[in-house]
Protein backbone atom coordinates (compact mmCIF):
# COMPACT_ATOMS: atom_id res chain seq x y z
CA UNK A 1 0.00 0.00 0.00
CA UNK A 2 1.40 3.43 -0.62
CA UNK A 3 2.38 5.67 1.46
CA UNK A 4 -0.45 8.71 0.71
CA UNK A 5 -3.07 5.81 1.10
CA UNK A 6 -1.86 5.09 4.50
CA UNK A 7 -1.76 8.43 5.28
CA UNK A 8 -4.93 9.03 4.70
CA UNK A 9 -6.52 6.16 7.20
CA UNK A 10 -8.98 7.61 9.26
CA UNK A 11 -7.26 6.88 12.95
CA UNK A 12 -10.45 7.25 15.13
CA UNK A 13 -12.48 4.77 12.23
CA UNK A 14 -12.27 0.87 13.22
CA UNK A 15 -13.31 -2.05 11.01
CA UNK A 16 -14.96 -5.28 12.90
CA UNK A 17 -15.15 -8.59 11.49
CA UNK A 18 -17.13 -11.73 12.42
CA UNK A 19 -14.72 -14.57 10.92
CA UNK A 20 -16.73 -17.86 9.80
CA UNK A 21 -15.68 -20.20 7.46
CA UNK A 22 -18.81 -19.67 5.25
CA UNK A 23 -19.60 -15.95 5.83
CA UNK A 24 -17.52 -12.51 7.82
CA UNK A 25 -19.32 -10.46 9.17
CA UNK A 26 -18.38 -6.55 8.86
CA UNK A 27 -19.22 -3.58 10.52
CA UNK A 28 -17.81 0.18 11.16
CA UNK A 29 -17.36 1.86 13.90
CA UNK A 30 -15.19 5.20 15.71
CA UNK A 31 -13.65 5.96 18.87
CA UNK A 32 -15.18 9.18 19.04
CA UNK A 33 -18.53 7.84 19.35
CA UNK A 34 -17.54 4.21 20.77
CA UNK A 35 -20.59 2.95 18.66
CA UNK A 36 -20.48 0.72 15.83
CA UNK A 37 -22.54 -0.17 13.21
CA UNK A 38 -23.22 -3.50 11.05
CA UNK A 39 -21.90 -2.96 7.97
CA UNK A 40 -22.78 -6.32 5.57
CA UNK A 41 -21.51 -10.27 5.38
CA UNK A 42 -19.33 -11.43 3.13
CA UNK A 43 -19.07 -14.55 1.58
CA UNK A 44 -15.82 -16.86 2.97
CA UNK A 45 -15.64 -19.49 0.41
CA UNK A 46 -13.23 -18.66 -1.79
CA UNK A 47 -10.35 -16.71 -0.75
CA UNK A 48 -9.85 -14.26 -3.04
CA UNK A 49 -13.34 -13.62 -3.49
CA UNK A 50 -13.12 -12.80 -0.08
CA UNK A 51 -10.02 -10.59 0.10
CA UNK A 52 -11.00 -8.67 -2.88
CA UNK A 53 -15.15 -7.88 -1.13
CA UNK A 54 -12.82 -6.67 2.03
CA UNK A 55 -10.22 -4.86 0.28
CA UNK A 56 -13.42 -3.13 -1.60
CA UNK A 57 -14.69 -2.25 1.86
CA UNK A 58 -11.68 -1.26 3.55
CA UNK A 59 -11.04 1.02 0.83
CA UNK A 60 -14.58 2.91 1.04
CA UNK A 61 -13.98 2.89 4.59
CA UNK A 62 -10.18 4.03 4.93
CA UNK A 63 -10.21 2.73 8.39
CA UNK A 64 -7.49 2.79 10.80
CA UNK A 65 -7.47 -0.20 12.59
CA UNK A 66 -9.19 -3.66 12.20
CA UNK A 67 -10.65 -5.75 14.93
CA UNK A 68 -11.59 -9.55 14.48
CA UNK A 69 -13.24 -11.47 16.95
CA UNK A 70 -11.73 -14.29 18.68
CA UNK A 71 -13.61 -17.36 19.22
CA UNK A 72 -12.94 -18.75 22.78
CA UNK A 73 -14.50 -21.80 24.82
CA UNK A 74 -17.91 -20.64 26.82
CA UNK A 75 -16.62 -22.34 30.14
CA UNK A 76 -12.97 -21.01 30.39
CA UNK A 77 -12.57 -18.93 27.70
CA UNK A 78 -9.68 -20.88 26.32
CA UNK A 79 -8.47 -21.14 23.00
CA UNK A 80 -10.41 -23.16 20.39
CA UNK A 81 -9.93 -25.14 17.35
CA UNK A 82 -11.94 -21.96 15.53
CA UNK A 83 -9.31 -19.66 17.48
CA UNK A 84 -6.47 -20.76 14.84
CA UNK A 85 -8.57 -19.89 12.36
CA UNK A 86 -9.71 -16.55 13.71
CA UNK A 87 -5.86 -15.50 14.46
CA UNK A 88 -5.08 -16.89 11.01
CA UNK A 89 -7.83 -14.76 8.98
CA UNK A 90 -6.00 -11.67 11.49
CA UNK A 91 -2.97 -12.06 10.14
CA UNK A 92 -3.68 -12.51 6.94
CA UNK A 93 -5.26 -9.24 7.23
CA UNK A 94 -2.36 -7.35 8.68
CA UNK A 95 -0.37 -8.55 5.48
CA UNK A 96 -2.70 -8.05 3.05
CA UNK A 97 -3.89 -4.18 4.09
CA UNK A 98 -1.02 -3.22 6.70
CA UNK A 99 -3.27 -2.31 9.29
CA UNK A 100 -2.55 -3.04 12.64
CA UNK A 101 -5.35 -5.55 13.97
CA UNK A 102 -6.50 -6.34 17.03
CA UNK A 103 -8.39 -9.41 18.59
CA UNK A 104 -11.26 -9.24 20.43
CA UNK A 105 -12.89 -12.31 22.60
CA UNK A 106 -16.39 -13.14 20.85
CA UNK A 107 -18.04 -15.27 23.93
CA UNK A 108 -22.01 -14.68 23.12
CA UNK A 109 -21.78 -12.49 20.24
CA UNK A 110 -23.38 -14.39 17.68
CA UNK A 111 -26.43 -15.84 20.40
CA UNK A 112 -26.82 -12.12 21.23
CA UNK A 113 -26.58 -11.30 17.58
CA UNK A 114 -29.02 -14.01 16.69
CA UNK A 115 -31.38 -12.70 19.62
CA UNK A 116 -31.67 -8.99 18.21
CA UNK A 117 -33.83 -10.35 15.24
CA UNK A 118 -31.09 -8.75 13.05
CA UNK A 119 -31.59 -9.58 9.45
CA UNK A 120 -27.70 -10.05 8.93
CA UNK A 121 -26.65 -12.01 12.15
CA UNK A 122 -22.88 -11.97 11.09
CA UNK A 123 -22.91 -8.43 10.78
CA UNK A 124 -24.81 -7.84 13.74
CA UNK A 125 -21.89 -10.19 15.22
CA UNK A 126 -19.28 -8.04 13.67
CA UNK A 127 -20.61 -4.98 15.48
CA UNK A 128 -21.03 -6.34 18.33
CA UNK A 129 -17.54 -7.44 18.36
CA UNK A 130 -16.27 -3.94 17.67
CA UNK A 131 -18.71 -2.11 20.15
CA UNK A 132 -17.20 -4.38 22.48
CA UNK A 133 -13.68 -3.47 21.52
CA UNK A 134 -14.69 -0.01 21.37
CA UNK A 135 -16.19 0.12 25.06
CA UNK A 136 -12.99 -1.72 25.96
CA UNK A 137 -9.82 0.54 27.97
CA UNK A 138 -7.50 0.12 25.10
CA UNK A 139 -9.78 1.46 22.20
Amino acid sequence: MPDSAVARRDPALLMGFDFGTHLIGVAVGNTVTRSATALCSVRAERRQERFDAIARLIAQWTPGRLVVGLPLSRDEGAEQPRSAQARRFANQLHGRFGLPVELVDERYTSRAAEDSGAADVDAESARLILEQYLQSPTA
